[in-house]
């Protein structure tokens, strides 16, 4: 481990670098010019100069590149081009309440999705088999928005049980915050576990039919020790990594999740810039997302070398 993990960080710098530079270029191929955009209706061609040399838009793009990743390293993501905040500023608003609402369908999802897949594929063919592949295949079917709509119905209108929509921080009263984002989070977290049990039935069976299970099992061993401790382990290390990009995709914002039930995350924050060409929050949010990808692809990493000893070599 003590080898591993310096190996991997130094492998997160060009990682990073390229990410950076891809982010800025591509940036520059969205269509519209942010000096008119900031300029406002009037579009005084001294006020637009002024903006371009503000900005340093009159500059040539690898000198611009230079500039903005010289502030991104000091922690300045620039300034909403729109309503005139600290990107950083926006992101620190925005980015808790969709980890909060990542976490609890994350949650859902591990605690539905992986003990479902290890019962099917323990009790292969059987009963438990088949109602577990028919949840699967209900979670992948159901689209997001419908669901949160039923749930929204059910829960909200007609059972009055909870809030229909809006968010509570949890430091302001943590029980309202559960309810407002318990249904969210349900939605998110259903079609994610119907993903991890899948995969999780599928690496189960793989094991089960592997030759340590059998060595095992011709020792004498209680067959709970052999799917717990034997088969398990191993099948764990791809849904580590499903299950860490899902993750990453959760963070990145779930628009219309966030839309139905009004909770103001990241996926409503960057849905805003891109239609407002607020460039700045644009590279902000993409840059923050594309970096929180790579350090849960590193989480993934470690996690494989903890499930499974032999990888620590």
């Amino acid at each position: 481990m003590l080898k591993f993990l310096p190996r991997r960080l130094l492998q997160l710098v060009p990682t990073l670098f390229l990410v950076s530079v891809l982010i800025f270029g591509l940036q520059q191929l969205l269509p519209g010019d942010p000096a008119l955009v900031m300029a406002g209706e009037e579009r005084d061609p001294a006020v637009i100069e002024q903006i371009r040399k503000q900005y340093r838009l009159d500059q040539p793009l690898p000198v611009q590149y230079v500039y903005w990743i010289g502030n991104v390293l000091r922690g300045d993501l620039g300034e909403s081009m729109r309503i005139k905040q600290p990107v950083s500023q926006l992101i620190a608003e925005k980015l808790p309440v969709t980890v909060q609402l990542a976490t609890m369908a994350m949650c859902f999802a591990v605690l539905i999705g992986i003990p479902a897949g290890i019962v099917s594929a323990v009790k292969k063919d059987s009963a438990w088999d088949i109602g577990a592949n028919v949840f699967a295949l209900w979670g992948l079917s159901t689209p997001n928005f419908w669901l949160g709509i039923m749930l929204i119905f059910l829960f909200a209108v007609k059972l009055g049980w909870l809030p229909a929509s809006g968010f509570v921080s949890p430091f302001e009263d943590l029980r309202q915050s559960i309810a407002t984002t318990v249904m969210p989070a349900f939605v998110l977290g259903n079609a994610i576990a119907a993903v991890l049990m899948r995969h999780m039935r599928s690496a189960m069976l793989q094991a089960m039919a592997s030759d340590y299970v059998r060595t095992a099992r011709a020792k004498g061993l209680v067959e709970k020790v052999v799917v717990l401790k034997h088969a398990l382990r191993n099948a764990l290390t791809p849904v580590i990594t499903l299950g860490a990009l899902e993750f990453g995709t959760l963070l990145s914002g779930a628009v219309l999740t966030e839309q139905v039930f009004s909770i103001p995350g990241f996926g409503k924050l960057i849905v805003d810039a891109v239609f407002n060409r607020d460039y700045a929050v644009v590279q902000g949010v993409v840059l923050v997302t594309a970096s929180v990808y790579i350090l849960l692809n590193l989480l993934a990493d470690v996690l494989y070398v903890l499930v499974n000893p032999r990888l620590r070599d």
